[in-house]
């Protein structure tokens, strides 16, 4: 009888759904449970709030649009690393990860003083008419700046272990670079592309600490979901904030469920004969 390295199936499946119940189900039933004491009618009233309408729109379409940002720049940048060499390159990769490892306030800081009207990059930009902080493109640069390395990440695996005799095999066949990137490369690459996409999205909804700081947190301008919540925890409306995180919750999973099922799909795809 073959050994396990783990314990038997009902004994790991049991610990699994133990870590899974009180790291992520009960928490999230605690949202639920407290967003359900303002009704359906005051969930509405709530969504109908043109300050929260806004504050929500900006948040996801915000960062739904960095999330693309982030998916074309992290793929360019994660090949660059996987098929070149050159000096510094370690460098470059150890700097991708920079904003793991930076807290997020810093960032923001960071960010803010970069933007400025006075500042390196601010001063230029303003000068033509183009103004960052304080504005919605200062939180879309916020949430490119989180979610820049969750592209990279789960791409560049992928890519490296990727056969370059595949190829050489439609190069030999008459194919040409584009043709080559178009239909061999980009669909086996797809399913980690929407993998970077779904976690640089995620990321980026949720961001709170570099956002405020750049954003202004101008109301129906600025002002993002979670600072909104958080203003409603300190006016002491739990039922409010945990009722519009829940829509947060929703919204995000949404997002997130589509595109699993589009890589789910796009496995499918791949492995299609050609």
């Amino acid at each position: 009888m073959r050994k396990r390295i783990l314990p038997g199936f009902g004994l790991s499946l049991g610990y699994t759904m133990i870590c899974l119940g009180f790291i992520v189900l009960l928490p999230l039933a605690a949202l639920a449970w407290k967003a359900s004491g303002v009704g359906i009618m005051g969930l509405l009233q709530l969504l109908d709030a043109p300050r929260a309408r806004a504050a929500l729109m900006l948040s996801f379409g915000g960062a739904f649009a960095a999330a693309l940002i982030n998916t074309v720049a992290g793929f360019l940048v994660a090949w660059v690393l996987v098929r070149y060499r050159f000096p510094g390159r370690r460098v470059l990769d150890a700097l991708v990860d920079l904003p793991f490892a930076l807290p997020t306030a810093v960032a923001g800081i960071a960010l803010t003083a970069l933007y400025a009207p006075n500042g390196w990059l601010g001063q230029p930009l303003f000068d033509h008419g183009i103004r960052v902080a304080y504005t919605r493109l200062g939180v879309g640069v916020a949430m490119v700046f989180v979610g820049f390395p969750f592209v990279v990440r789960t791409v560049q695996p992928v890519l490296a272990a990727l056969d370059r005799e595949i190829e050489e095999a439609a190069e030999s066949l008459g194919a040409r670079r584009w043709q080559s990137f178009l239909r061999v490369i980009l669909p086996l690459m797809l399913p980690a592309i929407l993998t970077g996409f779904a976690l640089a999205l995620a990321r980026a909804v949720g961001e709170y600490g570099s956002v405020i700081f750049i954003a202004g947190n101008l109301p129906m301008q600025s002002e993002i979901a979670p600072l909104l919540i958080v203003q409603k925890l300190e006016e002491f409306d739990y039922a409010g904030a945990s009722a519009l995180g829940a829509v947060m919750l929703v919204f995000a999973f949404a997002i997130l469920l589509v595109l699993a099922l589009l890589q789910r799909w796009s496995r499918r795809w791949a492995e299609l004969p050609a």
